[in-house]
């Protein structure tokens, strides 16, 4: 009798850890064939990268992380989780995107996807040089250092090779270059026209996937600008007492978004075995901006905190589009990531 109960005490603990794999199988895959999330580009997506840099361009500081888990400042750019932390929780991966460059990132965190992205860059390499962050290229060297990791952690190339193909890239870049780079340095205004230098972006957009292409990445998820002319920065530009969205960088915006989005929708030639979606980003934050009352907002123009016009932060963030000059809230975020989640799952997964 004693021996029927121990086989059966037995047979139900190695049921109940055959359930407890498979349920950590379905929380680290969803219902998708995306094994991990990789970030590369700049502010909307940046974790925590900039923290240790010798940068102006970091928010490792209150109030920034103020409805952090915690409360705590990360380094995101904002006042709560970003882009990127989102992205990942929607395919059923981790509810945050650890930054690549954090000293305590964790082992166990890597085979499901890393941050490289870095506040403040862009595709142009002048863009990355005036503020000392981490430029495009360079974070895929990181990724490169990144992918000898995993494989340490992982234990065979047959493995890192299947989650380096089944990933998800995430791609944020040329909201600083033509925001910063174009039109605050009179050298790129003097060496192209804007059509010109949209048409340099995409290039360096095609560049950025090639290196990628080339270590493995199949699942590119490519993001088009805000609407740089409505961020709280460019609408209290001096003079412009009336706060309205600031026409020549929206249009300029609306160039490369359009150049971009036709040039991902013809990569798939160029690159067999790849898949490629555009995130169109412009127009559902500007709906937030056109409609705010729709979703529960009251101020579309200023930023919540850090701001010429907010040097004390506003009370409930949730109440405003914006964190900061160029940032959405948290729940800017959680407004327009659900159909963004939906189309990667159906386009990349």
């Amino acid at each position: 009798m004693k021996s029927a109960m121990f086989s059966k005490v037995l047979l139900f603990g190695f049921l109940s850890n055959c359930m407890f794999y498979v349920v950590s199988a379905q929380q680290t895959y969803g219902n998708s064939t995306v094994s991990a999330l990789f970030a590369f580009g700049d502010s909307i997506l940046d974790t925590g990268n900039n923290n240790l840099l010798l940068t102006l361009t970091k928010v490792n500081f209150f109030p920034y992380g103020r409805d952090f888990i915690g409360g705590r400042a990360t380094g995101r750019f904002g006042n709560g989780r970003v882009f990127s932390d989102m992205i990942a929780e929607g395919l059923g991966l981790k509810n945050l995107l650890p930054a690549y460059r954090d000293p305590s990132l964790s082992s166990n965190d890597l085979p499901t996807g890393v941050c490289f992205a870095s506040g403040g860059s862009g595709l142009d390499v002048m863009t990355a040089r005036i503020q000392g962050v981490i430029w495009v290229s360079d974070q895929v060297k990181d990724f490169q250092n990144y992918v000898t990791k995993l494989n340490n952690v992982v234990g065979s190339q047959e493995k890192t090779n299947e989650i380096i193909s089944n990933a998800v890239y995430l791609i944020s870049a040329g909201n600083n270059d033509i925001a910063i780079t174009y039109f605050m340095m009179p050298i790129r205004k003097l060496q192209y026209t804007l059509p010109a230098y949209t048409d340099l972006l995409v290039t360096w957009t095609r560049d950025l996937i090639k290196s990628l292409y080339d270590m493995g990445a199949r699942k590119f998820a490519v993001m088009g600008t805000l609407p740089l002319g409505c961020l709280p920065g460019a609408r209290n530009m001096v003079g412009n007492l009336m706060k309205i969205c600031e026409i020549f960088s929206n249009q300029a915006a609306e160039m490369f978004n359009r150049k971009l989005s036709a040039e991902l929708s013809n990569l798939g030639t160029t690159f067999p075995g790849a898949k490629f979606m555009y995130i169109d980003m412009y127009n559902p934050l500007l709906g937030l901006i056109n409609n705010p009352q729709a979703s529960g907002f009251i101020d579309v123009a200023d930023g919540c905190c850090c701001t010429p016009t907010s040097v004390i932060p506003c009370l409930d963030a949730s109440r405003y589009v914006f964190w900061d000059v160029a940032h959405p809230s948290e729940k800017s975020y959680k407004m327009i990531t659900p159909k963004i989640i939906e189309d990667i799952r159906e386009q990349l997964a």
